[in-house]
């Protein structure tokens, strides 16, 4: 009886502690929801602008010579992947990997510590990604693009539907569609095409930042979740725990007054 009763005081010291670091988890994903969800909608509209622009230009007869809208006759897929620095935010990272089941032959570049463990890829975070990585990147792929190296680049990052759903989503960079859009009096200088393959690389590394900045804002969010979801159970196992135990030390006290008593009236 008073090993179970130990046993049952230690479980409930653990879970008690597991509680506590939740809760602090739970926190500090509460306090970076706010700014990573300001800055997903700011990279939103960056992201609408910047697409307004680029399909304003392919919608030009001209700009389909660009070698960054020719399609090729091989299908080599490169694919960046998006995914957390940390783990315990639910199905946040595992969604990713999951998604990613579908493209085994692409080649991949990982960008937040978890896809980059699993992919053996040298580590960049994805919380404190900057606009200086995201043009190293898309300065990289673009040199790769044009030299031949792949025939395709596209992101796998996670899309913010609500506080309570994300959802992997699959983005293809390059090569640019054309634009079906009716063309505009726009004048370019000096040129559509010549403006397109300037500016492609910014294009690519916006479409970067962008993806990595939702999908960070899925992260914290799925983290919080988790870590509330988390904290109940804990509480509830407490909870049954202690009750446990309140049960198996009244069952203790009783047995020794029964024994007390029985021992006095020998």
């Amino acid at each position: 009886m008073s090993q179970n009763i130990k046993a049952l005081r230690t479980r409930i010291k653990s879970v008690n502690s597991t509680l506590h670091l939740t809760k602090a988890m739970g926190l500090v994903a509460s306090s970076k929801i706010k700014k990573a969800t300001d800055a997903m909608q700011k990279g939103r509209a960056y992201k609408s602008s910047l697409l307004q622009v680029v399909s304003l230009l392919t919608a030009s007869s001209e700009c389909r010579k660009s070698p960054y809208m020719q399609k090729r006759d091989t299908d080599r897929l490169r694919i960046i992947v998006v995914a957390g620095d940390r783990g315990m935010a639910g199905g946040y990272n595992a969604n990713i990997f999951r998604f990613m089941r579908d493209y085994p032959d692409a080649e991949i570049i990982a960008l937040g510590k978890r896809a980059c463990d699993r992919y053996h890829c040298q580590y960049k975070s994805s919380e404190h990604f900057t606009v200086e990585d995201a043009m190293e990147i898309a300065t990289a792929q673009c040199k790769d693009y044009l030299e031949g190296k792949f025939d395709r680049l596209a992101i796998v990052s996670t899309k913010y539907a609500s506080a309570i759903s994300q959802i992997p989503e699959y983005t293809e960079l390059l090569p640019i569609k054309s634009s079906d859009r009716a063309s505009v009096a726009t004048i370019f200088e000096p040129d559509e095409l010549t403006i397109l393959n300037f500016i492609v690389p910014e294009y690519v590394a916006g479409m970067i930042s962008v993806a990595v900045k939702e999908s960070f804002a899925c992260e914290v969010t799925a983290r919080r979740a988790a870590m509330d979801s988390a904290g109940k159970n804990a509480t509830e196992m407490i909870n049954d725990l202690q009750l446990s135990y309140n049960r198996a030390r009244q069952g203790a006290i009783t047995q020794e007054i029964t024994e007390i008593v029985a021992g006095s009236g020998v």
